[in-house]
Parts: C-alpha cells; sequence; structure tokens
C-alpha cells in the first residue's frame, strides 16, 4: 500500500488517508481481503496520529470500502467493485453538482461553467 501524505494539502490527513485507499482499492492496486495495516502501525509509517487514521477506517468501513474483525484487523471489503465504483461515481456527482451550483450562485452563465467543464475534459488531469 503506497500512501503519501501532504501537510501543506487544503484537505484534512484522515480524508487524503480515505481517498487514497479507496483509488487503491477501485484500482485494483488492494484487491478484497487484503489485510491493511494496523491503525498504529500505519500512522506510525505515515508518521500521523493513531486517532486520524482510526477515523479513515471508520469512514471507510462505514462507506462498504474496509471491513473491520475484532482481533483480526482490517481488510479489504469483498464487496463488488461495480458498487463501489457506482457509490464513488455518486459522490463525486453530487460534488459536482454542488460546483455548479456554487458557479450559478457567483453569476457564471450556463455557457461558460459548460466551457470550463469541457476545457478541462481536455486537460491531463491525471
Amino acid at each position: 500500500m503506497n500512501i503519501i501524505i501532504s501537510n501543506t494539502s487544503k484537505e484534512p490527513i484522515y480524508k487524503q488517508l480515505e481517498i487514497q485507499i479507496i483509488d487503491q482499492i477501485i484500482s485494483g492496486t488492494l484487491v478484497e481481503n487484503t489485510p491493511l495495516p494496523s491503525i498504529r502501525k500505519l500512522a506510525r509509517i505515515l508518521g500521523i496520529s493513531v486517532i486520524t487514521v482510526k477515523r479513515a477506517y471508520e469512514d471507510l468501513e462505514r462507506e462498504g470500502y474496509i471491513n473491520t474483525r475484532s482481533g483480526k484487523g482490517s481488510f479489504v471489503s469483498n464487496q463488488n467493485i461495480d458498487v463501489l465504483i457506482k457509490k464513488q461515481t455518486t459522490k463525486l456527482e453530487k460534488n459536482l453538482a454542488k460546483t455548479i451550483q456554487d458557479m450559478f450562485k457567483l453569476g457564471i452563465e450556463k455557457k461558460e461553467i459548460i466551457e470550463t467543464v469541457s476545457a478541462l475534459c481536455k486537460e491531463d488531469l491525471k
């Protein structure tokens, strides 16, 4: 598992951790039933708080990406990858809808929003 935490990111550290684990699950880098590092071990490796890792793991479990087995640790969920992708897509669509609403509130016209999205789609955003 390859995780990079940025202290200069606007995203909270627990969210950075969640996003990177979700990306690795959806990409197939982390496959079902793969054991994740313990909360304490991952906190030590990344140099972050145990509470931060615990929050990320709890959120990931609540969203169905991982399962925690008492005394055994946390593992990648065996949920269907298509279900996980659909869940992530729905979340991203809601975020996009909110962003578009915010743009409308700023007085940006629909045509300009469409042009902006189109231009972004043409860029290499990876």
